[in-house]
């Protein structure tokens, strides 16, 4: 079932389904209220990631070197959340590409 859709930067709706939701918040039960933030990270990130693949990784800076991730992956027509963590290792997240930073 599907949670709730928005839409990335590159204008691609993006899911969010209930069995993805429910992995998120087991393995980081740390972001159980935060669904909301979840969403909008992959809405309006402060930078988007290559990952591993084709997926992407939507950035938020929560504080100094604190950062909610969002691990998604977009097709040509939709995509959909695969996860979400917080961290607080910039080195090891900003080795990765950057493909777009709002900063810039």
């Amino acid at each position: 079932m599907i949670i709730a859709t928005i839409t990335s930067k590159n204008g691609i709706k993006i899911r969010l389904t209930d069995e993805r939701w429910k992995h998120i918040v087991l393995m980081h039960p740390n972001l159980t209220d935060k669904q909301r933030k979840v969403l909008s990270t992959v809405k309006n990130p402060d930078y988007i990631l290559r990952g591993s693949g084709d997926e992407k990784l939507a950035v938020l800076e929560i504080s100094k070197n604190h950062y909610l991730v969002v691990v998604y992956k977009e097709t040509t027509k939709d995509g959909f959340i695969i996860t979400a963590y917080e961290s607080s290792d910039p080195k090891w997240l900003f080795k990765k590409e950057t493909i777009w930073s709002k900063h810039l």
